[in-house]
């Protein structure tokens, strides 16, 4: 190898980077072995990406298709080495990939530390940033790299101590792939050691389908190549023969997450169809979980051939967190994304992707109702989607799911749809629920007041998704959804109650003694409602907002206009308690501007207790100040 000094530049490394590599050397340093995973998943990665590029173009073999990965250590340089043959960097790759990070979601990324060094940890490695692992036990890193197919003169060192800044050069190389010696610090000289070095190579590559060499001396101080690993596919082995911790290992390299996953579902499938499937369900849900391009995760292989990262036909988004493999016998080798997206063999696989995913969360919630907790409180939110996104599967979806509700009133959600109606009143019809911001605002919502008293459940839903959730679903197991903020009320009742809800009746009527008030208080608020009528569904407040029977639901309005979207102007209505305090006294008043007040402030206290935000806060605050002043006075 020789060095062109004449094309070296030092460049400084992208402002985010230098943060992640002050945050790796801090975070992770109680784990920092896995340096070596990371740097072995990365060769790995280049000969599967050469293989598949070659595909179409066999001249990138440059004669030798026999990939490896080799490991070598210089105790007396201090330094280890990790090189591949796999498809390399060119000049402008280097400086993308290791000066830059190129990713949608690094201010997302970054945003979300926390400044626990276990969790942030987890997130770095889900940010698949494994390169900058190595600056955990080296002061210096030196990369070479020549891309496969390009002149051997067209190669490139780079370097850096990790400190801001890095050179890169031209150099000569001959052979194909990449190179990367880690320049250990002081106190990381026990990974120079070869037992040591043997075991930690050999605990993170058992399941890397690659062979793996440590150079090493014999006897005679001749030098020699051992092979570490099996090489072998771990999806083809006998799930018998399989430990815990090799599922694991494999998980965490096809993830980059440093933690164990919380599952993994591993099925062969053989008939007229050839294929194997490799699933985990994380612990964690990673930090772009929500971001617009949030990789899906899953590896296709073909005939244990690597063809793609992320393949993203194999699952419906609402599934996207899922992690793992595919290795299909019946698709091309040269098969591209635009041959995935109508193909008949990726529509059967992903069916059965889909089923087993289902299986397992059905057993889980069944049999192992910690880690379905675990599942539910970190991608809940997410699965819900499935209601929209997957017809087919809805109702088993929605079975899985989970929620809130007025049963428990407290923010875990863990009611399912089949417990709320095992508990419903006698012929009840609807499954009723109301949707909010947040699950403080929908628990104490006084739209849940005649529910409570009559010991109805409600669901409490929070979540942005929920309000799709419910008009997509639609109804279950013949209960329809209703929400408990549209329409007039009409709860149905056992035949127990019907006796009391007519004593109720006749002790508050709804007909002609309040036609008055309810009148004069239309008239009062003018364009700003729709309408004004006594309340069904009030017991202790006041007054409350509610839509109209074919009218959008705020909470929905709100989120669609927080999106973007231009939404009609809907008018809502005004319920009234007649029988409250403040309505007595309203009832009572005869100044006109005192009354047209108090039926101001009445309105805007209903519009901020279902969480709407009022177009005038000051004057709602000064009418209320003088209306709490003249009774002061009056007192």
């Amino acid at each position: 190898m020789t060095t062109d000094t004449a094309q070296k530049e030092t460049l400084g490394f992208q402002t985010e980077v230098k943060q992640i590599l002050r945050l790796m050397i801090t975070s992770l340093y109680s784990n920092k072995e896995i340096f070596l995973r990371e740097l072995i998943s990365n060769a790995s990665d280049a000969c599967d990406k050469l293989r598949f590029e070659a595909l179409a173009d066999e001249k990138l073999y440059e004669g030798s298709s026999d990939f490896k990965i080799s490991v070598s250590f210089d105790e007396k340089a201090g330094t280890i080495t990790i090189s591949d043959n796999g498809v390399g960097m060119n000049r402008d790759e280097v400086i993308s990939n290791i000066g830059t990070i190129a990713k949608s979601g690094t201010k997302e990324f970054l945003e979300a530390l926390s400044g626990d060094k276990q969790k942030d940890a987890n997130m770095i490695g889900q940010f698949g940033v494994g390169f900058y692992s190595s600056f955990i036990v080296a002061d210096k890193v030196t990369l070479k790299t020549r891309r496969a197919g390009t002149d051997k003169s067209a190669a490139v060192m780079w370097e850096s101590a990790g400190d801001g800044e890095y050179t890169i050069e031209g150099m000569t190389k001959n052979d194909r792939g990449t190179e990367i010696t880690l320049h250990l610090k002081e106190g990381e000289k026990e990974f120079l050691d070869e037992y040591k070095l043997k075991q930690v190579l050999r605990k993170f590559s058992d399941h890397i389908t690659l062979p793996i060499f440590m150079q090493v001396k014999d006897d005679k101080g001749k030098e020699k190549e051992d092979k570490i690993n099996e090489a072998s596919a771990i999806w083809l082995r006998s799930k018998s023969d399989i430990k815990k911790e090799e599922y694991d290992e494999f998980y965490k390299t096809v993830s980059h997450d440093f933690g164990n996953p919380l599952t993994c579902i591993h099925n062969k499938l053989e008939g007229n169809l050839e294929y194997t499937l490799l699933l985990y369900i994380p612990e964690r849900a990673p930090f772009d979980l929500w971001a617009q391009e949030h990789r899906q995760g899953i590896k296709l292989y073909v005939k244990r051939v690597f063809i793609m990262d992320d393949a993203e036909k194999f699952l419906p988004r609402y599934l996207r967190f899922i992690r793992g493999i595919v290795d299909s016998n019946d698709l091309p080798l040269n098969i591209s994304r635009e041959i995935l997206q109508d193909n008949q063999i990726i529509t059967t696989i992903k069916n059965t992707a889909v089923k087993k995913i289902l299986d397992k969360l059905e057993d889980m919630a069944k049999n192992e109702p910690e880690n379905f907790k675990t599942f539910w409180k970190e991608f809940g939110r997410v699965f819900k989607e499935g209601v929209v996104e997957d017809f087919a599967n809805k109702d088993r979806i929605a079975s899985i799911s989970r929620f809130s509700s007025t049963f428990k009133d407290k923010e875990e959600a863990d009611v399912t749809l089949d417990d709320y109606i095992f508990r419903q009143k006698k012929d009840q019809k609807h499954i009723y629920y109301i949707v909010a911001d947040s699950f403080m605002a929908a628990k104490n919502s006084p739209l849940l007041e005649v529910f409570r008293k009559k010991e109805i459940e409600v669901l409490l839903l929070s979540d942005k998704v929920d309000h799709w959730f419910v008009n997509h679903l639609l109804e279950y197991k013949k209960k329809t959804f209703q929400s408990v903020s549209k329409g007039e009320l009409d709860i149905e009742t056992s035949e127990s109650n019907e006796k009391e809800d007519s004593k109720e009746k006749k002790q508050t009527p709804e007909d002609k003694q309040f036609d008055s008030l309810v009148s004069k208080i239309k008239k009062a608020l003018g364009e700003t409602v729709q309408d004004v009528r006594v309340s069904q569904r009030l017991v202790s407040s006041p007054a409350c907002v509610v839509s109209g029977k074919d009218d959008l639901d705020p909470n929905l309005k709100r989120l669609m206009e927080q999106m973007g979207q231009v939404m009609p102007t809907t008018k809502p209505i005004l319920e009234i308690n007649p029988h409250h305090a403040i309505l007595k006294r309203l009832d009572k008043e005869r100044d006109d501007k005192s009354f047209n007040d108090w039926s101001s402030v009445l309105y805007d206290q209903a519009v901020l207790s279902d969480g709407g935000q009022l177009k005038d806060p000051a004057g709602f605050v000064s009418k209320l100040n003088a209306l709490i002043v003249e009774m002061g006075k009056a007192g």
